[in-house]
């Protein structure tokens, strides 16, 4: 991870082959269909061009990235699948037998790698609510507890805990955690 103090160095837009203007009816465009920027940072060959805060927000500010995870995770389970590790067709089951419900339903047994890349595992809605408030802390164990009311790969449902569960395998099969792995991998070659 990069531990430097460097900020990228900035730039004129226009130095860098952007136009002003452009950026600036683009901040208008967005600011009227009310999306409530907290900040905005264009980079072009290596320079920031243009950047902004929006108050409360400011550039000290740590700031919760939430569903940005997505992209690192899965980003994961593509190294992992490139290094054989696994496939988009394993059985999501394989990786936690200690955590199964004492029935394995038809779907949950179908239930791949790419489901859970998908969102298309099944599930009814979201199920992150109840993997969450897990009484006792196992999210795995939640997660395959739920009813997969639909066969997996056919319906469609946003679920944030199948991204836990994608983070869970890679974990389980590099031996550290999804940010670890990612370290040598991604995150030190990009300089972060």
């Amino acid at each position: 991870m990069r531990t430097d103090t460097r900020r990228l160095p900035r730039s004129t837009p226009e130095s860098q082959g952007i136009s002003t203007a452009a950026i600036a009816a683009f901040l208008d465009a967005v600011e009227r269909t009310g999306a409530g920027l907290h900040s905005f940072m264009l980079v072009r060959h290596g320079h920031v061009v243009a950047e902004g805060w929006w108050a409360p927000y400011a550039p000290a500010l740590r700031h919760m990235l939430y569903s940005l995870s997505k992209s690192f995770v899965s980003t994961a389970v593509g190294l992992a699948v490139a290094e054989g590790r696994l496939t988009v067709d394993d059985a999501v089951v394989r990786f936690f037998p200690e955590s199964l419900p004492p029935t394995v339903s038809d779907n949950l047994a179908a239930m791949r790698v790419r489901h859970l890349l998908s969102m298309s595992t099944g599930h009814d809605v979201d199920v992150n609510d109840a993997v969450k408030n897990a009484p006792d802390g196992d999210w795995a164990r939640a997660f395959l507890a739920q009813p997969v009311q639909h066969r997996p790969g056919t319906h469609f449902a946003y679920n944030s805990a199948a991204t836990y569960m994608l983070s869970a395998i890679v974990q389980r099969l590099a031996g550290e955690t999804v940010l670890a792995y990612l370290g040598p991998r991604l995150l030190a070659p990009l300089g972060i």
